[in-house]
């Protein structure tokens, strides 16, 4: 499956290969050296999420900002 890379560097990756990894718009790879001069793709790790993502949205109302505050060091 050849193809072409573009002057700025990126190239498709063929329909296969994506259907293959489960990679979808906005998805991030990884691009790993195999020693024996393969480059591998992969799916990269979704990153964890932040502390302040996790607790979006569970700060109610009438909780005291002692009470929000330890929600975000995990208290």
């Amino acid at each position: 499956m050849p193809t072409t890379v573009t002057s700025k560097g990126q190239v498709t990756i063929p329909k296969p290969v994506r259907t293959h990894l489960g990679i979808k718009p906005g998805s991030a790879v990884e691009f790993e050296l195999g020693k024996d001069g393969r480059v591998i793709l992969k799916t990269a790790a979704k990153a964890p999420r932040s502390v302040f993502a996790r607790l979006r949205g569970s700060a109610g109302r009438g909780m005291t900002t002692d009470q929000i505050m330890a929600l975000t060091r995990g208290e």
